[in-house]
């Protein structure tokens, strides 16, 4: 019986004698035997026979075959025409593959009955012995069809594959000098088929001067074909898949000109590391512009360069000199290609700092915007910066050891004392000349913020000062002297704006639920500045208004001096003595700053005594929260409208006789019951609210009650996170392409809402920071609400709702744009109107908070480090003189940052950043950049709900 192995092995070799004896001999290291390896001697000319003969003899599971095909793809066809295993190899002379391979490739096939092959990593080795890292292309597993219509993501001998299915699609095609190979995995893949991953690199690829891979010219006119072919259908393929029949689906990662075009920029910088000929730039005008894709554009430079320089990653920056100028030039005309010269030098940010992550900087590596260097921490010496270098890169060195890396945009020579800033501890501060040399970073650091500060004064005249803050209600409406703390209270006029249409309407129901019929003598307790007395003395034969406040007494009789049945009086109804036989007494909005009950208890008792038999008594007072959590109600620090009812209905003399009741208040009228009075069924009128509630009202109400408050979770919780939530737009409507950035007024609203009902309070940046500084846990349930851009609808839409719910939010604003519209958005649809400086003002004295989103709204990886500190200075500055205040908090635009970023911030003023982190803050956090959780306007509120208590737990 023919032996027939489980894997077959085909070894094409054309004068291989340097490497084909150890490509073979990883064969024999495997830690299975059941394979057999076809050797191809294709036409070779040197010793490559008589070793393949040597293992033949040495070992039957060699065999051998001559072939004149002179190229790996006919001499593999050879091979595929006499193997006879399950299993397809394909090992070229000089790679290798680790002797676990074929176990644990079949290990993995063994696991996926239906796949029709299985891939690893593989390592690139240099002609040094060097090696790459290890890549590996997790789509495959994916969509392998639709990741090698554009691209090749394994490498030859990194995978074994069904023989059958490669018989039956023709092997590989002899017409491609290269890429022979990704075509026939494109075809493979386009049969819909399962690809497993073994994610480990155990396949080794050689990189020599001669290799195929590094024919810049043949191998781009393969790769169209190749491409071309996975864009359309391919009539090689018999069976295809439906979903790959015509070919690869452009929405599933880019176009065929795409597609080339990455390839062509690969080329491009193998090319430049190679110093073999001119760029060709055509190709790669079908790059995909934008920031998004600069870090993936320095990805494949870094890659392409290893390949052209035939350097491992260690050893590129040692190199620079032999194509740094080359690769330099070509990324400028990328920035040109994309129209945006800012993209460019964020690719060469990005493959610079690629490069030096990977150095041990034995030497200085002058590239072409970073200086790469060790310095002595015990005994750091100034660096100048070489012309066109705006950022260090350095290892502090101490007993010969990298104590620590450091990343800075660097705008001068980094002075002594520079470096023993960034390493304290070195010397005594003492020591330190404080004042910064001209040309030093520190110095033209002081010279920007001079032109910064010139720029803000010559701007135009800032609007009046900041409208006073709102003077807070006390937390618990006591105080050990009553009479003091009421006249703080009516320091100012007017306190709680009894002219307001809702406490007037208020007003208006006491007098609706007045008794019938002639009422002689009344009293008015708490009368305050007099509002409700003018309206109640027609009403009355004599009335007497009484308040703890002589301040608000004085404001009531010169409010009612012209009503001759009214007199006045300071009056302490809960200490002093009440005048008696009243017909009618009014006591609204006060019983709640009573201390507790058994004083309202008390107070009850002398209010019966001091009414005759058969006189009213009227309450008006607010529903409150701790009374009932499930209804509406304020959240004040005490007893309401429920406990002072309850309490008076139980007081012995007192029937309640009628009610109006709203949503946010009642209005009670009691009885005393004279001899012989029979205790009726109350009456119990439910009315709306017409007038619309003013802010001061509507921040201290939670609409359908409350699952939590405030005080109850900061006197129980402590803990060590917290969300900072992250939002741009609240509008109805705008461009598609951004709703995700755009919340609707409704949404937000419920979100908010949901935030008040379970007890958030809302911070600002600079108290995150200060419980991160003091390590201190945070108390109850915080919430940072944090808004970038500074759009008008933040100001018409999301400010109402925020303050209506008693919370605030911090706004980044672009401050070079304020008062204009968000033109980086103008691609998506009309740009949406900014902020101007007088709302910023405005909002600012209201409570709202302020940051930078810099000035311009430039991606900041893009900017020199001299431009990016002008944006931080110029920023700071703007927003400070709008609002009053300091500034100490930014947020990077598009969220995007590099490692100049913090380091520059602080220098400018800041202490605290937001930067492209998602997720919670917590105490461990770097303030300078701290993550933030983005609140998507296409996502429920029950997302929304699900994200603040994943915080939570």
């Amino acid at each position: 019986m023919t032996y027939i192995p489980l894997v077959s092995i085909v070894v094409p070799a054309h004068n291989a004698e340097e490497t084909l004896a150890f490509a073979l001999d990883c064969l024999l290291d495997q830690e299975i035997a059941d394979w057999e390896a076809v050797i191809v001697d294709d036409a070779s000319t040197d010793r490559t026979p008589a070793i393949i003969a040597g293992y033949v003899e040495r070992d039957a599971r060699f065999r051998t075959l001559s072939s004149s095909a002179f190229s790996a793809a006919g001499a593999r066809n050879g091979g595929i025409s006499t193997a006879r295993g399950q299993w397809l190899m394909f090992l070229d002379a000089d790679d290798w593959v680790d002797a676990s391979f074929l176990a644990k490739m079949l290990a993995a096939l063994k696991t996926a009955p239906d796949a029709v092959a299985a891939y690893c990593g593989a390592r690139r080795v240099m002609p040094d012995g060097g090696l790459t890292p290890s890549s590996i292309s997790t789509e495959v597993a994916v969509q392998p069809f639709e990741t090698f219509a554009r691209r090749c993501s394994i490498r030859t001998h990194a995978l074994l594959v069904d023989r059958e299915t490669i018989v039956g699609l023709g092997g590989f095609d002899v017409s491609l000098r290269t890429c022979e190979d990704w075509d026939l995995w494109q075809r493979l893949a386009r049969l819909g088929g399962n690809w497993v991953m073994v994610d480990e690199p155990l396949a080794f690829y050689r990189i020599s001067p001669n290799s195929l891979s590094r024919t810049s010219a043949q191998v781009m006119a393969d790769a169209e074909i190749v491409i071309a072919r996975g864009f359309s259908p391919d009539p090689r393929v018999k069976r295809p898949a439906p979903a790959h029949a015509n070919g690869a689906i452009e929405a599933n990662g880019g176009t065929a000109s795409e597609a080339l075009a990455w390839f062509a920029l690969w080329n491009a910088a193998s090319d430049c590391g190679s110093g073999s000929r001119p760029i060709d730039l055509q190709p790669l005008y079908a790059l995909p512009a934008g920031r998004k894709w600069a870090r993936e554009a320095a990805k494949v430079i870094f890659d392409g360069l290893m390949v052209g320089s035939l350097s491992a990653p260690a050893q590129l920056a040692a190199r620079w000199d032999g194509f740094g100028g080359a690769i330099t030039g070509l990324i400028v005309e990328l920035g040109k290609l994309w129209g945006d010269p800012a993209t460019g030098r964020r690719v060469q940010y990005y493959l610079e700092q690629m490069l030096l992550d990977v150095d041990d900087l034995a030497a200085p590596r002058r590239l072409a915007l970073t200086l790469g260097i060790r310095v002595d921490a015990r005994n750091p010496t100034s660096v100048e910066l070489p012309e066109g270098i705006d950022q260090i890169y350095a290892h502090l060195m101490m007993d010969g050891q990298i104590e620590a890396r450091l990343q800075f945009g660097a705008l001068g020579t980094v002075t002594r004392r520079h470096w023993i800033e960034l390493t304290p501890n070195s010397v005594p501060a003492e020591q330190l000349v404080r004042r910064p040399d001209r040309d030093s970073h520190f110095g033209k650091l002081a010279r920007l913020a001079a032109e910064a500060r010139a720029l803000v004064r010559s701007s135009a005249e800032a609007p009046g000062p900041l409208a006073a803050p709102r003077r807070a209600r006390p937390a618990d409406g006591n105080d050990k002297d009553r009479t003091s703390f009421w006249n703080h209270h009516f320091a100012t006029e007017d306190p709680w704006n009894y002219t307001s249409p809702y406490e007037q309407e208020k007003y208006q129901r006491q007098l609706e639920i007045l008794p019938a019929g002639p009422i002689g003598r009344a009293l008015e307790l708490a009368c305050a500045e007099g509002h409700f007395t003018r309206q109640l003395a027609p009403r009355v034969g004599r009335l007497t208004a009484t308040d703890i406040s002589a301040v608000a007494i004085g404001r009531a009789r010169a409010r009612c001096g012209d009503l001759p049945n009214v007199e006045f009086g300071v009056l302490d109804f809960s200490a002093d003595a009440l005048p008696g036989k009243m017909d009618l007494i009014v006591c609204s909005e006060v019983l709640y700053y009573l201390d507790d009950l058994a004083e309202l208890r008390r107070v009850a008792k002398k209010l019966v005594e001091a009414l005759a038999p058969g006189g009213s008594f009227i309450s008006a007072h607010a529903f409150v929260l701790r009374d009932n959590l499930e209804r509406t109600g304020f959240d004040w620090n005490t007893f309401g409208a429920q406990a002072i009812s309850e309490t008076l209905a139980a007081t012995e003399g007192l029937v309640l006789e009628q009610s109006i009741e709203t949503e946010l208040y009642r209005i009670d009228r009691f009885r005393r019951l004279s001899p012989g009075d029979v205790a009726t069924e109350p009456m119990v009128d439910h009315v709306p609210i017409r007038a619309p509630v003013e802010i001061g009202v509507a921040r201290k109400i939670v609409w359908g009650g409350a699952r939590a408050l405030r005080r109850d979770v900061a006197r129980s919780e402590r803990r060590q996170h917290i969300p900072v939530l992250m939002y741009h737009s609240v509008a109805d409507d705008g461009p598609s392409a951004l709703a995700r950035f755009r919340c609707t007024p409704a949404a937000f609203g419920s979100q908010m809402a949901w935030l008040r009902a379970n007890g958030f309070h809302a911070i600002s940046s600079e108290q995150l920071e200060s419980f991160i500084a003091n390590r201190q846990p945070f108390i109850g349930r915080p919430v940072l609400i944090t808004f970038d851009d500074g759009f008008q609808n933040f100001a018409d839409h999301a400010w109402p709702i925020l303050r209506a719910n008693d919370l605030t939010a911090e706004v980044f604003l672009v401050t070079d744009l304020v008062g204009e519209s968000a033109q980086w958005d103008a691609v998506s649809g009309p740009p949406t109107p900014l902020m101007d400086a007088a709302t910023v003002r405005r909002l600012a004295g209201e409570g709202a908070f302020f940051g930078s989103h810099l000035a311009t709204h430039r991606a900041i990886d893009g900017l020199s480090s001299s431009d990016l500190a002008a944006e931080l200075l110029r920023s700071r500055m703007f927003i400070e003189r709008w609002t009053g205040r300091p500034t100490t908090a930014f947020a990077a635009p598009f969220s995007v940052t590099d490692r100049r970023l913090g380091r520059l911030a602080k220098e400018c003023g800041y202490r605290i950043g937001f930067g492209g982190r998602h997720g919670p803050a917590n105490l461990d956090c770097n303030p300078i950049d701290l993550p933030r959780i983005e609140i998507r306007g296409d996502r429920s509120l029950d997302n929304f709900v699900g994200i603040i208590e994943a915080v939570l737990e």
